[in-house]
């Protein structure tokens, strides 16, 4: 094999040009460093690497004319048969992946999975920073788009998406200010319960999860820390699940019972459930899925599956599906309702909502939930918390709006009251707009949730970019109905008071701070879920206060 020497001149960023050492690089092949992909200069002298066999006639392969180096010996004598072939050997491991990085076919640190060894293992941990696992809901786009915005924002160049090893595998690179090769953010989306595994097992940095974590797996990772405080656990959105029928059912709204019994097979026909005849078909997400996880604590409450559903890995597939079957009903999360039609769903003492906007992002939504990142409370590299940070901020909750998912940058929300609402509340809110947002809390106690804490200094923001902290700011608090009327009144009130307290610490003194007790429910009393949900503390702003406005909306207000 003929070769080509030459020299890296990237001194701040190469060893090898640090050294000054001399590189062989295959003639044909791009004349770049094998260890930082920077231009190499050209050496003084070329030499054939191939040794003749034994009892041949000795002959050279002509050099091309060019000045006399200033090479060690081992360039200019002829290498022994087995140098010859572990120098070729070694030519080739090194030329061919920078070749193929040079020309756009693999990344470096793909090349370093694909094939392996130790060599491998110290590329991937050279060129990627971070790494990610666990939900495809949030790892199909979402996750690759954070990651694309997140390179932008540190200034990288050449930033793409590469398909991974698998379909649910996805690498974005970009290379960073200063470095002259890419380095990546690895993605595996293989389901909300292997973001606990990976993370478990060092295979990722930041656990995807599209349900809360359960006390199982934050036992297992309790030397982490306690993964269900804020330092671990972090909502990066909301999404609302979708069940989706295809667009020519006529079908626009069903209860969750009636949902619960088409999933179970209770139900097998749509005239069952006041829809034309003809058999249900269902499909749904895979058990690894927190989709399904989801779905099955809101809906099935423990009740399986019907074993004739047909199951699907992938969210888009599932929609795909549906909508091409007249008889077909899934569940999706929002983004992915593509071509199909999502319907209103209640419960009781609730009213039908649809997934919108504003009914998730206030979490009214009956199948509402939050979608998170879980991390180690010991940043395993600097990255971890640089991202989750990106991803909080307003320019990463762009980000989520932008793939369809409701981000939690607030707005004001012009909104219907509904009939039944109290007759002190429909007076209140005249005139007012609702913040897209509830702060809710624990059960039983006034202590705020994690998603509350964050919300407020979003709250602040709000406010301060509008300059409008002169309008009213009402605050109305809710409770379920588990304690007595009396007792539920108090807990609403003292909410209430402690996100009027928080606001007041950040500059804002409340208007109107007010507490309904357990009515006006979003959601059933007869669940964990639909009880949190009802837990709940609404902000409302003012348009514009009157000058007649009556002292009694302008303090404090008592029950």
């Amino acid at each position: 094999m003929t070769v080509q020497w030459g020299r890296c001149t990237n001194f701040d960023k190469c060893k090898d040009a640090r050294q000054r050492q001399p590189i062989p690089i295959p003639v044909g092949s791009a004349f770049v460093c094998p260890q930082c992909g920077g231009a190499l200069v050209g050496e003084d002298a070329e030499v054939a690497s191939e040794a003749p066999a034994p009892q041949a006639k000795r002959t050279e392969t002509p050099a091309p004319k060019v000045k006399k180096a200033e090479a060690p010996p081992s360039q200019i004598r002829r290498p022994s048969a087995a140098l010859a072939v572990a120098l070729a050997a070694l030519i080739v491991a090194v030329a061919v992946p920078v070749v193929l990085f040079a020309t756009g076919f693999v990344s470096l640190p793909n090349w370093a999975k694909l094939h392996g060894g130790a060599a491998a293992a110290a590329t991937t941990s050279q060129n990627t920073i971070l790494r990610l696992a666990g939900s495809n809901t949030i790892g199909d786009a979402l996750a690759p788009s954070l990651a694309e915005a997140f390179f932008k924002a540190q200034g990288a160049t050449n930033i793409r998406v590469l398909p991974g090893a698998n379909p649910p595998e996805k690498i974005v690179e970009g290379v960073l200010p200063g470095d002259g090769f890419a380095s990546s953010i690895d993605i595996a989306a293989h389901g909300s319960a292997t973001a606990f595994t990976a993370l478990a097992g060092n295979r990722c940095d930041i656990g995807m999860s599209s349900r809360k974590i359960k006390p199982d797996e934050a036992a297992k990772l309790a030397s982490m820390g306690d993964m269900t405080s804020a330092g671990n656990e972090h909502i990066v959105g909301l999404d609302g699940i979708a069940v989706i029928v295809n667009a020519s059912n006529p079908l626009n709204d069903l209860s969750k019972e009636q949902i619960k019994r088409i999933f179970t097979g209770e139900a097998a026909d749509w005239s069952q459930v006041g829809g034309s005849h003809g058999a249900i078909k269902v499909y749904a997400r895979d058990d690894k899925s927190g989709t399904f996880d989801s779905f099955k604590s809101m809906v099935l409450a423990g009740a399986p599956l019907v074993s004739s559903a047909t199951r699907f890995e992938d969210s888009n597939a599932l929609s795909d599906a549906v909508s091409s079957d007249p008889n077909g009903i899934g569940f999706i999360g929002l983004p992915f309702v593509h071509n199909a039609k999502a319907v209103a769903v209640s419960e009781k003492g609730a009213s039908p909502l649809k997934p919108s906007r504003l009914t998730v992002a206030t979490e009214d939504y009956s199948l509402s939930r939050r979608l998170y990142f879980y991390t180690p409370a010991t940043a395993r590299n600097k990255f971890m918390r640089m991202f989750v940070e990106f991803a909080l901020s307003k320019q990463g909750q762009d980000e989520v709006a932008a793939n369809g998912f409701v981000s939690q940058n607030v707005e004001l929300e012009k909104t219907a009251v509904a009939q039944e609402a109290p007759d002190a509340y429909k007076q209140l809110t005249q005139n007012a707009e609702r913040l897209s947002l509830d702060f809710r809390f624990q059960p039983g106690k006034a202590e705020q949730d994690n998603k509350a804490l964050a919300d407020l200094d979003r709250v602040v923001s709000l406010i301060a970019d509008r300059g409008s902290a002169e309008n009213g700011i009402l605050l109305f608090g809710f409770a379920d109905s588990t304690g007595t009327p009396q007792v539920n009144q108090a807990l609403s009130l003292s909410r209430a008071r402690v996100i009027a307290d928080q606001l007041i610490q950040r500059g804002l003194k409340p208007a109107i701070v007010r507490g309904f007790g357990s009515e006006l429910p979003v959601a059933s009393n007869d669940t964990d879920d639909g009880r949190e949900r009802n837990r709940r503390v609404e902000i409302w702003m003012k348009r514009s206060l009157s000058a007649a406005t009556t002292p009694a909306e302008t303090g404090q207000t008592q029950n």
